[in-house]
């Protein structure tokens, strides 16, 4: 079967033909390419052409695809039962792996997905503040949330979406939008509503902008703001615990959000979300309080499963070092053939994950990064996907390396782009 059948198949049974936005191709244009299967740094489609992945199913498989040890929990807990209902032990484990390495949090609640993760997050800090609004910055993307969609990144920003269509104004007006990476607006938004915000959430580094660091003092900045008025930080952590060190950037960067949300890596492949924070918050969730929050099957032993092989092999291996160097490998490599062509760009990178903006000045914020080439970045995308190198098909998304990558992969991929950037 042909990708381009069983898309117009797939067009014909889904919106889009897809189960989520960016999948469709439509801001880089060309057919999308329906997955075969997939192992350790490559991906097949189903006419059997093989990929270098660097999507790596936008970041949660930082062991690689089927890693073998997550595998066999994943198929060991299948012969057990595929959901229970009722607590599971498996519960209790990752949730001891996860108090014991993300520096803030003392509780945990596990969810589906990062969208609840910050929809519940979200409520909870509105419930144990008792006040309506919320902060949150331009472009950084906090999942599919009615409070949260509103100038956001991810699909939002490579679609163009205008406004907040299927939101009613009233609860998009509970949401204050400030500029990544400024304080000084915060502060201002600060001194008019302070008294009624109940918390700001920020990705301490945006990765639905694209990649976006942010300055020194801003992560620190947030966190002493939300106290001097009485809200609460949260930090979304969705795409970057685990990734940048084994507990996350607030780790790296020593700040301690009140409630921290987490995703991709924790599920390791499987769906999987979870919000945690300090003790006396988290006890204002249900049972132990009155904030509501439920789901059929959270706490879903098969991702449990997947989710602590994931964490143990990773902390086992302790590879972040590595991983930044093999990530500095790829990006050096691809700036130096950039810069041959004369292509303007900049690459923002930390840890195993980077963009490529092109575009020839600083990008710190969504503004900056909205002046990116976006017509140049399909071309770019569409030659390497020609090329067989698979990469995030939106200009606004992050690149990840994961341990499965290696310096030989890195050659080839260099060798592919090269050949890419010769039809410019």
């Amino acid at each position: 079967m042909k990708n381009r059948e069983l898309f117009e198949r797939a067009r014909a049974l889904m919106p889009g033909g897809v189960s989520s936005p960016v999948r469709a191709f439509k801001a880089v244009g060309g057919e999308p390419i329906i997955v075969s299967k997939a192992q350790s740094s490559r991906i097949w489609d189903v006419e059997g052409k093989e990929y270098i992945d660097f999507l790596m199913s936008w970041g949660p498989l930082i062991l690689g695809h089927a890693h073998p040890k997550v595998v066999r929990a994943v198929h060991e807990q299948v012969l057990k039962g595929l959901s229970y209902g009722l607590t599971n032990e498996h519960e209790i484990t990752l949730a001891e792996l996860v108090v014991s390495y993300v520096p803030s949090v003392q509780m945990v609640r596990f969810v589906s997905s990062g969208t609840e993760a910050t929809m519940s997050a979200i409520r909870l800090a509105r419930g144990y503040t008792g006040r309506k609004y919320v902060v949150k910055f331009d472009g950084c993307y906090h999942g599919h949330g009615d409070s949260l969609l509103v100038n956001a990144g991810s699909g939002v920003a490579t679609l163009g979406i205008p406004g907040t269509p299927g939101v009613p104004e009233e609860i998009a007006g509970l949401t204050i939008v400030v500029p990544y990476n400024d304080l000084s607006a915060l502060e201002e938004t600060f001194r008019r509503y302070g008294e009624d915000i109940a918390c700001v959430i920020v990705e301490p580094v945006a990765g639905n902008m694209g990649v976006v660091l942010p300055r020194e003092g801003f992560l620190q900045g947030i966190k002493d703001l939300t106290q001097r008025y009485g809200s609460l930080c949260i930090c979304d952590e969705v795409i970057t615990n685990f990734r940048l060190s084994k507990g996350g950037a607030q780790e790296l960067f020593r700040v301690e959000p009140d409630i921290t949300c987490m995703g991709k890596i924790l599920g390791g492949g499987m769906p999987l979300g979870a919000y945690g924070g300090r003790r006396d918050i988290m006890e204002k969730v249900a049972p132990e309080g009155p904030v509501y929050q439920a789901g059929t099957l959270s706490g879903n032993p098969v991702s449990m499963v997947a989710g602590i092989a994931t964490l143990e092999e990773l902390f086992r291996l302790n590879p972040y070092q590595a991983l930044e160097e093999l990530t500095k490998r790829l990006t050096s490599g691809i700036g130096e053939l950039l810069t041959r062509k004369g292509i303007h760009h900049c690459i923002n990178q930390i840890g195993s994950m980077f963009t490529i903006f092109f575009t020839d000045g600083e990008v710190y914020d969504y503004e900056t990064a909205k002046r990116s080439d976006r017509e140049l970045f399909a071309r770019f995308f569409r030659a390497l996907l020609k090329e067989g190198v698979l990469i995030p098909p939106s200009q606004f998304e992050a690149w990840f390396l994961s341990t499965a990558h290696t310096e030989e992969d890195i050659d080839i991929a260099l060798e592919r782009i090269d050949r890419a950037l010769s039809s410019f």
